[in-house]
């Protein structure tokens, strides 16, 4: 206790004292906390050769979606030393402690070793691609002959952890470097995503992270794909064979980064179109997002740089190029996406696709950003030939030729998703009159969507207003007019398509 001026006792020092008190008893009683077993500081100071507390802690922060890539990497790494060993930590403290803060608790009996905490995390979109993560615990080894502790934490939001964390500690602070470079090298080389299909979502926790969900790859022929001549064609070229003459364009000088917009009215087969890119490019990793996700453009990037060859879609990426809610600062969050596309090198085998409804809310902002998008693809509404193909697509094992011609003929200026659905509605006519289908059931199934009673499912499936071909129509009340849609709105990754798997409007 300090003496006052006139050296008496200062009461705050009597008061720091008991709270002292109170605190130590408190960290004393904590679970796990009773002095059975042997305690954390003492293993390590074994394995270090010196006491912890009086070295250096070397950390890396690790996003949720790379835990896996780094327990894959720090299980490889620690492989190397056939004495390696995971330890864990007892008590509540492991879940808001750094593992210097446990090492310099000098109270009680300190911080008891206690058991490895796991969680199990997706390693593809199968139910069975699962890893055990080790997600609180400490390995145990020897790294280039040299001791080393190193600490692994995941995610906890319950206990404000929204990343995960890697911690080094070692008497040799060359070896802390060496060996993180070394995990970061592998989590890129062993990652689960490279090759996958995945998007990005929300932390329900809070807007801060983004977590990762891997998607089955689509699997669409070409012959599905029902667009104007040469147009399939001229998208994949630049998507996919650009990639595969990777080299070649190297050797003399070009770059591999690309951007290819997808514009047209919804229902046509934009999204469609990508699904076929995506199956069409098995090995590809492909980063998917759309409305809100796209705020997670800059994760897409740093994704598709580590695990190239990439592609990155944009759905919809209309709906954002003038919200702001969704930017970070001022800019709109279509500049965003702009600018993380001019941030990867030119040499980068990456692929950006965007799509979009409304192409004259990109215009200008494309033209003031240059270079990042180099082809433009109109996805427009199918003609007669189209429409007719369309309904074969779909319906050809179903119906006959005349009545599928008929159809196509009366059916001017729908989108493909009306073709599917149309189809569908012939069955379902045909089910409910326990008949199979025929091309009566066809016949009817129109006369019902083209109907006055089905303007807003018309428009719900593409088909628009104004010149409407079906008879000056109208739109809905608050239905905006054909090829746009309302602005702020997104679907997402939902509508139609032939095989199934990853759909969207589009």
């Amino acid at each position: 206790m300090n003496p006052s001026a006139n050296g008496s006792p200062r009461p705050d020092d009597d008061l720091l004292v008991d709270f002292q008190k109170v605190v130590r008893r408190l960290l004393e009683d904590l679970p796990g906390q009773d002095g059975t077993g042997p305690r954390l500081v003492d293993v390590l100071t074994e394995h270090l050769g010196t006491e912890p507390h009086l070295l250096a802690v070397v950390g890396l922060p690790v996003p949720p979606h790379r835990l896996v890539d780094a327990d894959i990497a720090l299980a490889e790494v620690s492989a190397a030393d056939p004495d390696a060993r995971v330890i864990g930590i007892a008590g509540d403290a492991r879940h808001h402690m750094t593992l210097g803060d446990l090492v310099h608790m000098r109270h009680g009996h300190g911080v008891p070793v206690g058991q490895v905490d796991y969680d199990r995390m997706a390693t593809g979109p199968g139910k069975e691609d699962r890893r055990q993560v080790v997600t609180s615990g400490v390995r145990l080894f020897r790294f280039g002959g040299v001791p080393v502790a190193v600490r692994q934490q995941g995610v906890n939001p319950q206990f404000g952890r929204e990343a995960g964390t890697i911690e080094v500690v070692t008497a040799d602070r060359d070896v802390s470097d060496a060996l993180l470079a070394r995990v970061q090298e592998l989590m890129d080389e062993r990652s689960v995503i490279r090759g996958q299909v995945v998007t990005f979502a929300g932390n329900p926790y809070g807007p801060g992270m983004a977590g990762l969900t891997f998607l089955e790859r689509p699997d669409v022929d070409a012959a599905a794909v029902v667009l104007p001549h040469g147009v399939l064609d001229r998208v994949a070229h630049h998507v996919i064979g650009m990639g595969e003459q990777r080299e070649a364009l190297r050797n003399h000088g070009q770059h591999l980064k690309r951007g290819v917009l997808l514009y047209g009215p919804p229902g046509t087969g934009k999204t469609h179109t990508v699904r076929y890119l995506l199956s069409a490019s098995p090995g590809t990793t492909a980063v998917l997002l759309s409305g809100g996700s796209l705020r997670y453009i800059h994760d897409a990037a740093k994704v598709a740089r580590a695990h190239q060859p990439a592609i990155v879609v944009l759905e919809d990426c209309d709906l954002v190029a003038e919200d702001r809610s969704f930017g970070m600062g001022a800019s709109p969050l279509l500049f965003e996406v702009l600018d993380a596309l001019d941030g990867l090198d030119a040499d980068a085998d990456v692929a950006f696709v965007l799509t979009t409804n409304r192409v004259a809310d990109l215009e200008i902002a494309l033209s003031q950003r240059p270079g990042r998008v180099d082809l433009a693809a109109e996805i427009p509404l199918p003609g007669a030939d189209g429409r007719r193909e369309l309904l074969r697509l779909y319906g050809g094992h179903l119906f006959g030729a005349e009545a599928i011609s008929a159809a196509a003929a009366r059916a001017e200026g729908t989108t493909a998703s009306f073709a599917k659905e149309l189809v569908r509605r012939a069955v379902l006519a045909a089910a409910l009159a326990d008949e199979p289908p025929s091309d009566d059931h066809l016949g009817v199934a129109l006369d019902e969507l083209l109907s006055d009673t089905h303007r807003l499912t018309r428009s719900l499936l593409g088909v628009g207003s104004g010149d409407d071909p079906l008879g000056a129509l109208g739109a809905p009340m608050g239905m905006p007019p054909r090829g746009m849609s309302r602005p702020g709105r997104s679907v997402g990754w939902f509508g139609y398509s032939p095989d199934g798997g990853i759909t969207s409007s589009g």
